[in-house]
């Protein structure tokens, strides 16, 4: 039976399950899927892929027996650990909503979910801007991976009555249908890892019940998660973002960027990989007066979503090293070997040769690729 009783949310919601054979068998008459699948697949072959997959009937099945084992096979393959911590802090048998920091356009959600599979918890359906849907096939995957869509490419007069939408989706998967949500807290990744939540978030979630915002808040009961990757594969391809952009004032990401930038943070090696649950925020929430103003309300609940995150995140020798260059201090010196500091300077200087851009500025890039190392330590030395 499904969960959803009215088609109100059809254009946005993952499918039904009663939806999953026909958009698999789509799925495996798609070349450019059958493409993109094969690169992940190994060392099974298509057809014995295309077996396992028809046999899925349910989002659930689809998840345990095709999206599970080769999650782990890529975590194997591109991490050194993969680590949850925190989970006392979360009622798998309650919906709510997690607000993290965002890393990876793909895998911040789908490691997420790995970790709650081995937690023996339902997964959480996941947001995805349809900036990413470059192809047919990546929407009807995602869906069926517990994705909701969340529409980006409009116009302005259409952008509130497409946020109350997303806003009342949200609401009912938390309260009514008591599912687990995992939404980032901007829209697209902070490439400095200077992390702050945006108060437009805040206030698409309030828009399902604009007269009572805080309660509405309340309603979903946040949780902030810090997701910490110890190597960032995609670096050195938000540095050349940072220099195109600094240089060409028109310059614009492709759907190629985009494309290159899903399969580089894919494939790439992460090292150690940390999600830490916040506690959640109603506690603070109690104490803001349920008259203040929207905007200052958003504006102190992004705050504490931020300091939730900061004092969550977890550090490896590279965040340290990065910070004391960033500074020109050696606070954190006891925390990183002379070894790590030569090892830090080599992995920037191989990052920088496999930027391939006109006038390449070696000490910008440099610059901006420290920042995104030692950026979190910094935010987390400013919680009180």
């Amino acid at each position: 039976m499904e969960t959803t009783t009215t088609a109100l949310f059809d254009d946005i919601r993952p499918l039904h399950d009663s939806e999953v054979a026909e958009t698999i068998a789509a799925l495996i008459d798609d070349p450019w899927f059958r493409r993109a699948a094969e690169t992940f697949i190994q060392p099974f072959t298509w057809e014995q892929f295309t077996v396992a997959l028809s046999a899925c009937k349910t989002k659930e099945n689809f998840q345990h027996s095709i999206i599970y084992p080769v999650m782990k096979q890529l975590i194997g393959k591109t991490t050194a650990e993969m680590k949850g911590f925190g989970w006392e802090k979360i009622d798998h048998h309650a919906g709510g909503l997690f607000i993290s920091n965002h890393r990876d356009i793909v895998l911040d959600a789908a490691f997420l979910n790995i970790l709650m599979f081995d937690q023996v918890r339902p997964t959480t359906e996941i947001a995805i801007g349809d900036n990413l849907l470059i192809y047919p096939w990546i929407e009807k995957l995602v869906r069926l991976n517990k994705s909701f869509i969340v529409k980006r490419g409009v116009s302005v007069r259409q952008m509130l009555q497409v946020s109350k939408h997303l806003s009342d989706y949200i609401h009912d998967t938390v309260t009514r249908r008591n599912q687990a949500v995992w939404i980032a807290q901007r829209e697209g990744r902070a490439k400095d890892s200077d992390d702050r939540t945006q108060a437009s978030l805040l206030k698409m979630l309030t828009l399902h019940n604009s007269a009572r915002p805080l309660e509405t808040l309340k309603q979903l009961h946040i949780t902030p998660l810090a997701i910490s990757y110890e190597i960032d594969p995609c670096d050195y391809l938000k540095a050349r973002e940072y220099q195109l952009k600094r240089d060409h004032a028109d310059y614009r990401k492709t759907n190629a960027d985009d494309l290159e930038n899903m399969i580089t943070g894919i494939m790439g090696y992460k090292g150690r990989v940390h999600f830490r649950f916040g506690d959640g925020i109603n506690p603070q929430l109690d104490n803001i007066p349920a008259d203040t103003p929207k905007n200052e309300l958003v504006e102190k609940v992004a705050a504490i979503i931020d300091q939730e995150i900061y004092r969550h995140y977890s550090f490896f020798p590279f965040n340290y090293v990065a910070y004391d260059m960033m500074t020109g201090e050696r606070r954190f010196a006891q925390e990183y070997s002379e070894e790590d500091r030569v090892r830090f300077e080599a992995y920037l200087q191989k990052q920088i040769e496999k930027i391939k851009i006109p006038g390449r500025d070696d000490v910008f890039l440099r610059k901006k690729m420290v920042m995104m190392y030692g950026n979190t330590v910094k935010n987390s030395l400013s919680v009180p």
